[in-house]
């Protein structure tokens, strides 16, 4: 919208505070506000659960891959044969056997409810998840048959465990006696302690060396599952849809959104709610925008009468409420902006700060399942924030602008 020198002169005048002008520019001031605080709640809020769904991804299936082959009754023979036959497929990226049992462990006089997992050494050295969050001891003590093993930092926690202290494993499959079967009851030192974030993993998985695992479970060359990483992970169900036939009879093939569907599926419903409900913000702060130019109109009526009798046409009076209700409206966009971006930046303080002042655990991993609150940025996203809160505040200018520029000079001034 182009504005001539007049124009841009008065949509600037009605801009600032005239004499008498104090409560419409007050206003004007909340509504800048308010849109500023409902552009920065729906940055952040969308920011956060963005986070929330790309940090669960990556650790998740940096962890279980985009799919698996689960043997039946958690063994899986042959497993060489389908493992060639996954990276064959096209568009499969890895195929690596594991063994994922549950078991209980026991440390100081405490029981705990465990995930054996047991990788290949390579595949082991090769995890960057596991392997860039190590808090304490050395990953490359884990080997084959060094009767070491590497826990996540919660179960350390709970079995008041550390390096070099010793857990003992308990599985069920033991040996047979003439009484029944006697659990078999392992231990092994402690070589590292990882904390990957996800506060399940981190409570439940010790993990170890193939070789170790099959001994425990006495699995003998046989794996419990084969995780496959795919190049795109939203075609994972076509990409695999061949493997179902090698693996018939063996077992299952399990991909990323069947493992975590009610997680994933209840974090884009509580997305797509939260974006509706702080929407109704941005909504609000455009009434406000409403109801200010409206009394500014009222104000100026003589005013503007004035300007129709010296020549400003219809449009003239039209652009220049327009403007001066869209200038609000991007001045409060802006500064939501700049709120949301700082807020994102220092949110884990910010968080801190209020578990320090309350003295309430806000953000307990067990319950919020990531040690950390989570941001990610969508560009995209934030402009589509941003454009719709100008077509917002536009759209409320429009009836202002209309009442102002048909205002009828002669009935204005007629007693004047």
């Amino acid at each position: 919208m182009i504005l001539n020198r007049y124009e841009q002169m008065i949509a600037r005048r009605y801009l600032l505070p005239g004499k008498g002008e104090g409560f419409i520019f007050l206003v004007a001031a909340i509504s800048l506000a308010a849109v500023a605080l409902g552009v920065a709640a729906l940055i952040i809020v969308m920011s956060v659960m963005n986070g929330f769904r790309a940090e669960l991804f990556d650790k998740i299936v940096g962890l279980n891959g985009h799919a698996i082959v689960q043997g039946y009754e958690g063994r899986l023979s042959d497993w060489q044969r389908i493992a060639s036959a996954a990276r064959a497929t096209p568009g499969v990226i890895s195929a690596l056997p594991l063994i994922e049992q549950p078991l209980m462990a026991s440390a100081n006089g405490r029981v705990e409810g465990i995930l054996v997992r047991g990788m290949r050494p390579e595949d082991l050295r090769a995890n960057k998840i596991i392997n860039s969050n190590v808090k304490s001891g050395s990953m490359a003590t884990i080997t084959p048959g060094s009767g070491k093993v590497a826990i996540g930092s919660q179960l350390a926690q709970a079995l008041g465990a550390y390096p070099g202290s010793e857990i003992s494993l308990i599985s069920p499959e033991g040996r047979d006696t003439p009484v029944g079967s006697v659990p078999r009851i392992v231990t092994y030192t402690v070589g590292a302690i990882f904390e990957v974030g996800v506060y399940d993993y981190d409570k439940a998985y010790v993990v170890m060396p193939m070789e170790d695992a099959q001994t425990l479970l006495m699995m003998g060359d046989q794996v419990g599952m084969i995780e496959i990483q795919v190049s795109d992970p939203d075609k994972v169900g076509d990409t695999l849809a061949s493997l179902n036939s090698v693996v018939r009879g063996k077992g299952i093939v399990v991909d990323w959104r069947q493992m975590n569907s009610a997680l994933f599926s209840a974090l884009e419903v509580e997305r797509i709610a939260m974006f509706v409900v702080l929407s109704l913000i941005v909504v609000v702060a455009v009434f406000n925008i409403l109801s200010s130019l409206i009394m500014l109109v009222r104000a100026k009526t003589r005013d503007i009468a004035i300007l129709r009798t010296m020549g400003a046409s219809r449009a003239a009076m039209m652009k220049i409420f327009v403007t001066v209700g869209v200038t609000i409206g991007t001045l409060g966009i802006f500064a939501g902006v700049i709120l949301g971006a700082i807020f994102l930046y220092f949110r884990q303080g910010v968080v801190d700060a209020i578990q320090a002042m309350t003295g309430q655990n806000l953000w307990d991993p067990s319950v919020r399942v990531l040690a950390d609150l989570p941001s990610k940025t969508d560009p995209v996203e934030v402009t589509a924030i941003v454009v719709t809160a100008i077509i917002l505040s536009f759209l409320a200018t429009l009836y202002p602008a209309w009442k102002a520029a048909s205002t009828d000079p002669v009935q204005v001034l007629r007693y004047d």
